[in-house]
């Protein structure tokens, strides 16, 4: 057992953490080099925690920077049972890179190489490290579009997207990541390397693997490649703000827009919570006395475009929408979709801390959700901010206490019945961000008792020893052995 004295605000923090077992230790140094296989306390502390909150101190931090590494890692790594948690950008929002029973956080930034973009078979193949945003840049450059945008892609990874299947604000038009992984390299626990699906658009040659993997978090195996579907990019884009005096008519459009057959690239919607905290964060012109706003981007040919936005602001009107406007300039519509994606640091002027849910309902019971939503607010005197991906059921969920006297049981006690509410709804406990640590009870809230011991024997198979980062996902009393102060 070794011990670290580390500076803690203004005192010395104490840690115990276990040794690696020598001989792995020696087989990973040979491996990858000093460099790349990190162990003093500074580097652990850094890959502690991710954007949950969570944080735990691995015994070490690995960084390889192909298939071949990453396969021998795992084979040493499942020889001396040690945990290892994938990492992308650790943005995640569940917990699920957070090295919950210590092992090795394997980091995988250095497998950052956009292989190639096929502009003839619309594809790009792709290394899991690779920054989301920098793969939309480089497609479109070629003419090129990869839909999925969640609100992180400025940092966040194409591995981390795969393994927590995420989606993004364009869902609604044109899906989630899962719709564009048409095959996968992937290292399985014991250090075997597999591949799944392929390049061709038609395949139903054996079990779809790829979808199993598609947001696993870590779970049955590391991704180091993956084949990307890619779509022309749209000639033309088109957003519209429309601004309503209380969020339920603002929810009723949502579910009319869908049922009127009109399919938005995005249909985000935001309350007045978001809208004021957003006037104070950047200005980006919200009307800051509307009880709630919807955000619509329309794409595609610019003949069609005109025709789909007179055919929203009809709906919209219709609805009780108080000011409907068409940010037809470009600096207009970036600012406000930057807006869109700043909200979760515009709440921190409302509140330093908030707790965050991540539902899904179908789209037609979002007026229900959302007045289901204001009546836990008064029942258990909390706060709740919500806004999302209104076009395809997402919502997210923020709470918060109303004043610092009030008894923190109320904050669980919210969420509990929010996550109740929604399946009530036939919705789901998690839509975009994954079970992870943060969710990983509640799983069987969804699924039937035999459904989830099917998953659990999936799991078993592929990971026999279970160092694929273990206590995820799966109902759990494993708690953090080396956690760290907040």
């Amino acid at each position: 057992m070794a011990r670290h004295d580390l500076p803690q605000g203004g005192h010395v923090l104490s840690i115990e953490i276990p040794n690696m077992h020598p001989d792995a230790r020696n087989q990973f140094m040979q491996l990858l080099g000093e460099a790349h296989y990190l162990e003093s306390v500074e580097d652990r502390l850094t890959y502690a925690y991710d954007a949950s909150g969570g944080r735990c101190l691995p015994e070490a931090v690995i960084c390889p920077q192909h298939a071949t590494q990453v396969s021998q890692i795992l084979s040493v790594a499942d020889t001396y049972r040690i945990p290892v948690v994938p990492r992308g950008a650790g943005s995640g929002l569940t917990g699920g890179s957070v090295p919950l029973a210590g092992g090795v956080v394997m980091a995988m930034h250095r497998l950052n190489r956009i292989i190639a973009v096929d502009t003839d078979n619309l594809q790009a193949i792709v290394e899991p490290g690779v920054i989301t945003a920098k793969l939309h840049a480089a497609v479109e450059a070629r003419g090129l579009f990869y839909p999925p945008d969640p609100a992180s892609m400025a940092f966040c990874t194409i591995g981390g997207n795969i393994a927590e299947n995420a989606g993004g604000m364009r869902a609604v038009k044109y899906g989630v990541t899962k719709d564009f992984v048409m095959g996968l390299e992937v290292v399985l626990a014991s250090g075997e390397i597999i591949h799944t699906g392929s390049r061709c658009v038609k395949d139903v040659v054996g079990y779809d693997l790829t979808r199993l993997f598609v947001g696993s978090e870590g779970t049955l195996g590391v991704i180091t490649r993956a084949i990307l579907k890619l779509l022309p990019l749209p000639e033309a884009k088109q957003t519209l703000m429309a601004a309503f005096a209380a969020i339920d008519p603002a929810a009723q459009t949502v579910a009319a827009i869908i049922k009127n057959g009109i399919i938005p690239a995005t249909l985000e919607f935001m309350d007045n919570h978001c809208i004021r905290a957003l006037a104070q964060y950047q200005d980006a012109g919200l009307p800051a006395d509307a009880g709630a706003v919807l955000l619509i981007e329309v794409d595609g040919k610019p003949s069609q475009i005109e025709a789909d936005l007179k055919r929203v602001q009809t709906v919209c009107q219709a609805n009780g929408a108080i000011d409907v406007q068409v940010a037809g300039e470009k600096a207009g519509q970036d600012a406000l979709w930057r807006s869109r994606r700043s909200i979760h640091a515009a709440l921190t002027h409302l509140r330093p801390k908030w707790e965050e849910e991540d539902i899904a309902v179908p789209i037609a019971r979002i007026p229900e959700m959302v007045r289901q939503l204001e009546a836990i607010g008064r029942e258990r005197d909390v706060l709740i901010v919500s806004f999302g991906h209104a076009g395809d059921g997402n919502i997210h969920v923020n709470i918060a206490n109303r004043n610092a006297s009030a008894p923190p049981e109320n904050l669980s006690q919210a969420r509990e019945a929010i996550l109740r509410a929604t399946i009530a709804l036939e919705g789901r406990i998690a839509a975009e961000h994954g079970i992870g640590l943060v969710k990983r009870n509640q799983i069987g809230w969804n699924l039937d008792e035999r459904t989830l011991a099917l998953m659990q024997r999936i799991k078993g198979l592929l990971d026999p020893n279970g160092i694929l980062n273990p206590g995820k996902m799966f109902p759990s009393t494993v708690t953090c052995g080396r956690e760290l102060p907040s």
